[in-house]
């Protein structure tokens, strides 16, 4: 399981919402460039952007922090928030990211996933709930619509992840949903990162350890958790973070290796 340390664009700075809310708004920030620099100098393999504003509204007014960020990193920046169009994910591989996150426009328009993934686009599809019903622009939207109904529609489509984020739990410092994350793990076989609550490390400690069933019968784990406020409150760093998950890699490692010898 990777660690994505979170870095959420509001005007240019880095801010954090609470339970999606805009209006209960924190900023950590005024230099993302210089935040997203220091979650590599700590270890970072992999930085998640999600870009509020144009989560909202659509428009891309922090498109060019984004591309200073994929310019001075050396690692993949995954950016997700307002991607409704191929114009507009275009512009973000032309900016340098790595993978897109589509939220509300894969629930809108599922054909935009197709096209971008047949184009070579890496794509997440985002999904945002309030217990098990998506949610969509920025949150603020009910939509009738079952986590797992749209991740069962993207099945076959090619994207590489899903991005859950539970959007009571987030920026809650409370936990994750675990039991709605492993159920989702267990009914999709599209990887799947976990969004959401993580406060603490013992928090990160299980969802690393979570293992599954997969509908093809194979054992599934996270592919990653995402992680803002936790990191930007020093409940525990991004090296400490990769620490505990890497612990929990070589245990499951060790008895992967014992059951295989008995």
């Amino acid at each position: 399981m990777k660690l994505f340390p979170a870095i959420d664009l509001r005007g240019g700075a880095c801010v954090r919402l609470y339970q999606g809310d805009y209006d209960r708004q924190t900023v950590y920030g005024d230099d993302p460039v210089a935040q997203a620099e220091a979650f590599v100098a700590e270890g970072a393999e992999v930085v998640h952007v999600v870009d509020l504003d144009a989560a909202l509204t659509g428009e891309p007014v922090n498109r060019s922090v984004i591309a200073r960020i994929c310019e001075q990193l050396s690692v993949p920046v995954q950016v997700g928030g307002g991607v409704r169009t191929t114009e507009a994910a275009d512009a973000l591989f032309g900016a340098g990211v790595h993978r897109v996150v589509i939220g509300t426009a894969a629930l809108e328009n599922p054909q935009l996933v197709a096209d971008v993934v047949a184009a070579g686009g890496r794509v997440a599809v985002g999904i945002d709930a309030r217990g098990d019903e998506v949610a969509t622009h920025g949150w603020t939207e009910r939509t009738g619509r079952t986590v797992t109904e749209l991740a069962d529609q993207f099945a076959e489509t090619g994207v590489e992840a899903l991005v859950v984020t539970e959007i009571s739990r987030d920026g809650t410092l409370e936990g994750p949903d675990e039991a709605g994350l492993r159920a989702l793990l267990a009914a999709t076989s599209i990887p799947v990162v976990a969004s959401g609550g993580v406060g603490s490390l013992e928090h990160l400690r299980s969802l690393a350890a979570v293992t599954v069933a997969g509908s093809d019968g194979e054992v599934r784990r996270f592919e990653g958790a995402i992680v803002g406020r936790a990191l930007y409150e020093n409940k525990f760093t991004v090296s400490e973070a990769r620490r505990v998950i890497a612990e929990v890699a070589a245990t499951a490692g060790t008895e992967t290796q014992e059951g295989g010898a008995s």
